[in-house]
């Protein structure tokens, strides 16, 4: 009888820590829903922690009304070179730390703004587009053939070319 009242005593106890336990998991994620989280699609990893806007015309409006550049990288999912600039720009610190103060925008699909293809549609390709709706078409990568495409190995110029757009913010406006 000992045995069986032990028995019933382990059982009642790890139904109870079992409940405890259940309890706290959902304690979590009250407070982890409460935090104003993007939905994952907008970043499509390009960094899930920065603000990605969801349209051209919206990224517009939000460079307009809040002064900030507008950055916009055309990519796509399938595509390699796309994929391998997406990694180092979404693990380059810098880049990221940076990025907070532009109004973003990656699109997997083209625009009918035939200002965003100054040299072609082809991906990856970076523009850059001043709050007063001017795309900077003065600022590039270093291939002649594609002016705003980027590989990885030019990580470290698309963030000077971040800089660049930041610095012709406060010169020109």
């Amino acid at each position: 009888a000992m045995e069986k009242s032990y028995m019933s005593m382990f059982l009642l106890l790890v139904a109870i820590s079992c409940a405890l336990a259940k309890d706290a998991g959902k304690k979590e994620t009250k407070e982890t829903t409460a935090k104003p989280k993007l939905p994952q699609t907008l970043s499509r990893g390009w960094g899930d922690q920065l603000i990605w806007t969801q349209t051209y015309e919206e990224a517009l409006f939000r460079a307009k009304h809040s002064n900030k550049p507008l950055m916009i990288i055309h990519h796509l999912d399938d595509c390699p070179h796309s994929q391998a600039l997406k990694k180092v720009f979404a693990e380059h610190k810098d880049i990221q730390k940076l990025a907070e103060k532009f109004i973003l925008l990656n699109l997997v699909y083209e625009t009918t703004d035939k200002n965003l293809s100054p040299d072609g549609q082809y991906v990856p390709r970076i523009l850059f587009i001043d709050p007063s709706l001017t795309v900077r078409a003065d600022i590039t990568g270093r291939y002649s053939n594609r002016l705003y495409a980027y590989e990885p190995s030019d990580i470290s110029l698309l963030y000077s070319n971040m800089q660049k757009a930041m610095k012709l913010l406060k010169t020109e406006l």
